[in-house]
C-alpha cells in the first residue's frame, strides 16, 4: 500500500519532499532538503529475534547509537539486523528504505514497533515513504495518530 494513500485516508496531513536515493543518515544529510525539514530526524532498524521469527522495527533520533546489549536485555531476546528477504517479506521495502511506514504493509502485524522518547514526542518528524528517493513531513501528533492506527504492538522507550 501507498503511504501517502494511506495516510490520507486517516486524515493525516503530511509534506513531501524529493531527492536523490540515499541509504544512510550521513547520505540524508548530504541532501539539499535536509536543512528544509522540520524537527526531528531519526534513524529507523529492522532486527529481529535470532531463535525465534520476532521482529522489531527501533526508531531512534539519527544521533542517538542504539545499544543492541541494551535492547536485548530489555526484550529478552537476542537480536540481528533482519536480512532484506525479511525487509521485502514483511514490509514490503528494501534497504534503504526503511521507516514505520513500511508497517503498513505488515498484515500479519509480525513487528513490533519501539520508538525512542524524544521521537515520539517530537513537533515534527519526516520518514522515506518506503522508497529513498523521498521523505514524508508531518506533525508529531499526526505521526502518533498514524502509529495508533495500526495493530502492531508499539511502544515507547
Amino acid at each position: 500500500m501507498d503511504p501517502k494513500t494511506y495516510l490520507e485516508d486517516i486524515g493525516v496531513s503530511f509534506k513531501e519532499y524529493t531527492h536523490g536515493a540515499v541509504f544512510t543518515c550521513e547520505e540524508a544529510r548530504q541532501e539539499r532538503i535536509y536543512m528544509e525539514l522540520k524537527g526531528i530526524k531519526s534513524k529507523n532498524l529492522f532486527l529481529k529475534d535470532r531463535k525465534s521469527r520476532r521482529f522489531y522495527l527501533i526508531v531512534l533520533p539519527e544521533d542517538k547509537p542504539m545499544n543492541i546489549k541494551e535492547m536485548e536485555e530489555r526484550l529478552g531476546e537476542k537480536l540481528k539486523f533482519a536480512n532484506p528477504d525479511n525487509l521485502k517479506e514483511i514490509l514490503g521495502i528494501t534497504p534503504g528504505s526503511v521507516s514505520p511506514f513500511g508497517l503498513i504493509n505488515d498484515a500479519e502485524h509480525k513487528v513490533s514497533v519501539l520508538i525512542d522518547k524524544e521521537v515520539w514526542d517530537a513537533d515534527y518528524v519526516s520518514f522515506h515513504p518506503n522508497i529513498n528517493t523521498a521523505t514524508l513531513e508531518l506533525k508529531g501528533e499526526d505521526f502518533r495518530k498514524y502509529i495508533n492506527s495500526l495493530e502492531n504492538k508499539s511502544s515507547v522507550l
